[in-house]
């Protein structure tokens, strides 16, 4: 049950040698390493994410299978629907894309999650994304309401892979309206999944599922080398999920 540990700027181990079903830690690839720019880049671009919690030190895993979400599969649920049409018709409401990531990444941090008593996104991996944001690759997608931003999510993007990373909302469904957000938005630039990570039942009501990792690192290598979208949200990107009605 070797780790790897990792020197600054060391290259990541293939993720076919993490730890399997029958190692404390399933999807465990190495410790150690940075958390700079280009090691980001590298470990996303690779299939590879950092999650670890204070007190440990920096944690680098590729989980197989690998929950993720294919944008033409969004369950949009009754409910749902009847929120984003309100949400959509309301000009006191609006998405934005990246006018205020550090906000969004904070409040991440600080909501409070069920079974969990504390979180992962520490202050190191907080100052590392708003780099990365800076850098061009972390994006933030928000719900404003009134002029207040009350919910939103952020994640990675490398090319044409989007990887999801958390949410937050003050509001009800106001994670969800981001969420949904990022999918439209997937969908109008040709964008067919959205990494998910960890398989929790909340993902898999809204239609995500578990794929091979192999698959998974395939479409990464695939779309990581295409040219990135212009990360800013237009309303009509709402039809993807909400087709205008048609008069006869």
């Amino acid at each position: 049950m070797n780790l790897p540990w990792l020197d600054a700027g060391e290259p990541f181990p293939d993720v076919s040698t993490a730890w399997d079903e029958t190692q404390p830690a399933p999807g465990l690839l190495a410790a150690g390493g940075a958390l700079d720019v280009d090691s980001l880049h590298r470990a996303y671009s690779s299939g590879i994410f950092p999650w670890f919690s204070h007190g440990q030190p920096i944690l680098w895993w590729s989980t197989d299978p690998r929950m993720v979400l294919f944008t033409g599969e969004f369950k949009l649920h009754r409910s749902l629907r009847k929120t984003l049409q309100k949400f959509v018709a309301d000009p006191r409401c609006e998405v934005r894309i990246d006018s205020a990531f550090e906000d969004v990444i904070r409040g991440c941090a600080g909501s409070e999650r069920p079974g969990q008593s504390g979180t992962w996104i520490v202050p190191r991996m907080v100052k590392a994304y708003e780099a990365f944001h800076r850098a061009g690759y972390a994006h933030s997608v928000e719900t404003w309401i009134d002029g207040k931003l009350e919910a939103g999510l952020y994640c990675v993007g490398v090319g044409r892979a989007v990887f999801g990373e958390s949410m937050f909302t003050r509001v009800p469904d106001g994670s969800k309206i981001a969420l949904a957000a990022l999918v439209a938005f997937s969908r109008a630039h040709g964008i067919g999944l959205v990494d998910c990570q960890q398989n929790t039942s909340h993902l898999a009501s809204l239609g995500a599922r578990e794929i091979p990792r192999a698959d998974f690192v395939a479409h990464v290598a695939r779309n990581t080398r295409q040219p990135a979208p212009r990360w800013r949200f237009e309303p009509v990107y709402w039809n993807h999920l909400l087709p205008p009605k048609t008069t006869a």
